[in-house]
């Protein structure tokens, strides 16, 4: 029986093969962006997801800004945040958390009746030191995060990567992102995921990598 065993030709492979079948279809994506969509596949291994990603007010270049200054990511699951590649983060001063388990969050959000995402992220966005917000799950967490910042402008994200999964507000808290003026990549209508949360991020952090390395 023959078949790759190393974990780097693993990948290596898979990129080209994604690269292939992609063909033509990645040509309306920059040089930035492509990695970001083929990484995305590659956790999927959905191709629908060349058709469905959007990136928006140079989002790619703003949340390279923001790793650079050791900047804080919310994440609002904590398999986000246990995906992500901390010592990759950990080179430019970055780091990820979640609130959505603490105790305090939990017993707010049941006094109040709304969701523990939602009381997370408000306390996330008083947070000066986050700029990056990762929602792969909750849509809740989207539209609190969109409702805070036009109350609070100026504490503006360097990026929301708004890929929530499900059906209940979930197209809809993605759609909410057109009306404001931030740095944003988003999978449009229902697929997303805590997984393509990650990928999104990894997709510009293993950019940055290469170019430190020359």
């Amino acid at each position: 029986m023959s078949y790759i065993k190393d974990p780097k030709g693993i990948e290596v492979r898979s990129f080209e093969m994604i690269t292939e079948e992609l063909g033509d279809r990645a040509d309306r994506f920059s040089e930035q962006e492509k990695p970001i969509v083929k990484r995305l596949i590659h956790t999927t291994a959905d191709f629908e997801y060349a058709d469905i990603v959007e990136f928006q007010n140079d989002a790619v270049n703003s949340a390279m800004e923001a790793l650079r200054s050791g900047c804080k990511i919310y994440c609002d699951t904590n398999m986000i945040v246990t995906g992500l590649n901390k010592i990759g983060l950990g080179k430019f001063g970055a780091s990820a958390y979640c609130l959505v388990n603490d105790e305090d969050v939990a017993r707010e959000a049941k006094e109040r009746g709304v969701t523990r995402s939602m009381v997370a992220i408000e306390r996330a966005v008083a947070d000066k030191d986050t700029k990056i917000f990762l929602i792969g799950n909750a849509p809740t967490a989207l539209f609190m995060l969109l409702e805070k910042m036009d109350k609070e402008g100026e504490n503006k994200p360097k990026l929301i990567a708004g890929v929530p999964v499900g059906f209940v507000g979930c197209p809809e808290s993605k759609a909410e992102l057109s009306k404001y003026d931030v740095p944003f990549i988003r999978t449009n209508g229902r697929k997303g995921g805590s997984t393509v949360a990650v990928a999104v991020l990894h997709g510009i952090l293993y950019q940055m990598y290469e170019r430190d390395r020359y």
